[in-house]
């Protein structure tokens, strides 16, 4: 985590006091341990696959996955407490609401995630949620009415108030690669900038999904690292390395929970826009087809 941070800028925000502090961000995927690193930040956790009410993730991905976002390195600390920036999260006091949809082999079904987007937008008040990180996805080849009904879930979440960031896939190079819901013109899609490095355990080189989409929109709009990154692990007790658009997109969230501390009046599309102005390097200076890779300092001048 301190090569991402160091490689999205996060110097700035730290040095004016930024932190995520009051900003919660909501999590669809497999599940959350009590990791030290989360400390009491976790407001909820609702089991959609099995019905259970005490945390758990039998897979590990969640886990991972919050702890980019939102781990504060307090199990890396050694005995003179110095340490856990190394390991914190982007946003290290952002609080978490998990949504368990994904089961133990990272499988969910489309009815699943419905009734957990209805949920979130029914609890999105009480517990002050701004940001959404979703790493649900299914290939472009699914049923019709399956992509519609996902789509159709996430744009409402957006359209509620909450600003919705997903994981472009890792079934690149190839175009027209880019999972759903990660296609919609509303959220925020998120693609690897270092998916050349073929030590990424199991993905191919350039594994990020890439557009443009069937409606020629540029997808994914914004890249940050998501190569060999190191986060909380769901035996609760240390870390792990994952690899894939699960990755970076977590990055983007924390950044932008970051953002909302700052400027919390913002609404999503204009939180998005602010992404976009205020990316760099640009995708054309990247010589790839995005808006650029998400600059933390830049988004929050």
């Amino acid at each position: 985590m301190e090569r991402v941070k160091r490689l999205i800028h996060t110097d700035y925000a730290y040095r004016h006091g930024l932190s995520g502090k009051g900003v919660t961000v909501a999590f669809m995927d497999t599940g959350i341990v009590p990791h030290a690193d989360f400390g009491r930040r976790i407001l909820a956790f609702r089991d959609f696959c099995n019905g259970k009410n005490q945390m758990y993730d039998d897979n590990g991905h969640g886990t991972h996955v919050a702890g980019i976002v939102a781990g504060d390195g307090s199990m890396s600390k050694d005995r003179s407490g110095r340490g856990a920036r190394k390991m914190g999260g982007v946003a290290p006091q952002a609080n978490i609401v998990m949504l368990k949809v994904l089961d133990a082999e990272g499988n969910g079904s489309t009815s699943t995630v419905l009734k957990g987007a209805k949920w979130l937008i029914s609890v999105k008040e009480q517990y002050h949620i701004r940001v959404l990180n979703i790493s649900v996805g299914m290939l472009p080849s699914a049923g019709i009415s399956e992509q519609e009904a996902l789509l159709s879930a996430v744009n409402e979440i957006w359209d509620s108030g909450i600003m919705v960031v997903a994981a472009a896939g890792n079934n690149g190079p190839g175009e027209n690669s880019v999972t759903i819901p990660g296609i919609s013109r509303r959220i925020l899609t998120v693609g690897s900038s270092d998916d050349d490095i073929i030590a990424a355990r199991g993905l191919n080189s350039g594994y990020s999904g890439r557009g443009p989409t069937e409606c020629c929109i540029v997808k994914p709009e914004i890249l940050a690292p998501g190569t060999n990154i190191v986060s909380c692990s769901r035996n609760g007790k240390g870390y792990q390395v994952k690899s894939g658009t699960s990755m970076a997109a977590p990055v983007v969230t924390g950044a932008l929970a970051l953002a909302f501390e700052k400027y919390p009046y913002l609404s999503p599309a204009e939180m998005k826009l602010r992404v976009y102005e205020r990316a760099y390097p640009r995708g054309e200076q990247m010589k790839k087809k995005c808006w650029g890779q998400i600059h933390v300092e830049n988004l929050l001048r």
